[in-house]
C-alpha cells in the first residue's frame, strides 16, 4: 500500500491503515482487529478502551511492534514498521516505544536503578551514560532516593514509577501503557495518573490501555472497541 501524501509539519506519531489481525482457532478464523484505521498525532493522550474481548490489547500489541497485522499497514513516525522483520522490529521497541504493564515487570534482584537501565544496556549504551540517564529517569517520577531499592522493598505505587521511569529512560517518541493502575489503590492509581498527565503535559504521545472508565477520561482523547472495530472516538 502506498504511503498516503502528509505535511512532514503535521505527520502523526501513529497511523493505522486498515489493520486487521487474524488468529485460526480450528476451522474458525478469530478477527482479532478488523479494519481499524487510526491516527495519533504527536503529543496526544489517548485512552483506548474495550470491554475484554474488544480486540484493544491485541491493537496495543501492534501498536508496541509486539505483534504485526494479518493485513493492513502501520507507520510510527513517519516509517512503515508492519512489514519489518523481527530484529528491525526489536530495534524500533527499543528507541521509539516505551512500556509500562499492569505487572511492573521488574526484575526482582535488580535494584530500581538497575531495572531502569536495561533498554540502554540491550542498546549498549556505555555504564556511565546509562548510570546518568538512569539516575534522571528516577528523578522525574520522584524516585531519586530508591535508586538502591530492590521492588520487594518498595510498594505498588513505586514499582509502577519505576517502570515509568524504565519506559521514559529511551527518551521514547511513543508511550503505551497497557492497565498502568490495574494492580493500583485508589490513592496510588490518582498518583499515577497524575505522573501521566505531567508527561503529557511535557509533550510526550501516550497510548493508555484500560477497560476503566474514570482512567480513561483522564486522556484528551478515548478511543473505544468492540469486536475488534472502532465503535467510538472522541476528543474532548
Amino acid at each position: 500500500m502506498a504511503r498516503p501524501a502528509i505535511d512532514p509539519a503535521t505527520r502523526p506519531v501513529i497511523e493505522l491503515r486498515d489493520v486487521t489481525r487474524t488468529y485460526g482457532m480450528g476451522d474458525a478464523t478469530i478477527r482479532a482487529v478488523d479494519g481499524v484505521s487510526l491516527e495519533v498525532p504527536d503529543g496526544q493522550y489517548v485512552a483506548l478502551m474495550g470491554t475484554s474481548g474488544s480486540g484493544k490489547s491485541t491493537l496495543m500489541n501492534i501498536l508496541g511492534c509486539l505483534d504485526t497485522p494479518t493485513s493492513g499497514s502501520y507507520w510510527l513516525r513517519g516509517r512503515e514498521v508492519s512489514r519489518l522483520d523481527d530484529d528491525a522490529l526489536a530495534e524500533i521497541r527499543n528507541r521509539e516505544i516505551g512500556f509500562v504493564f499492569q505487572s511492573f515487570n521488574l526484575l526482582p534482584r535488580l535494584t530500581a536503578q538497575q531495572n531502569v537501565e536495561l533498554p540502554l544496556s540491550y542498546a549498549r549504551v556505555p555504564p556511565q551514560e546509562r548510570h546518568r540517564r538512569a539516575r534522571e529517569a528516577l528523578a522525574r517520577v520522584g524516585l531519586a532516593d530508591r535508586a538502591e531499592h530492590r521492588p520487594t522493598e518498595m510498594s505498588g505505587g513505586q514499582c509502577q514509577r519505576v517502570a515509568i521511569a524504565r519506559a521514559l529512560v529511551v527518551e521514547p517518541t511513543l508511550l503505551l501503557a497497557d492497565e498502568p493502575t490495574g494492580n493500583l489503590d485508589t490513592a496510588t492509581t490518582e498518583e499515577i495518573l497524575a505522573l501521566l498527565d505531567e508527561l503529557h503535559a511535557n509533550g510526550l504521545t501516550i497510548v493508555l490501555v484500560t477497560h476503566d472508565a474514570e482512567v480513561g477520561r483522564r486522556a484528551e482523547r478515548v478511543v473505544t472497541m468492540r469486536d475488534g472495530r472502532i465503535v467510538d472516538d472522541r476528543t474532548r
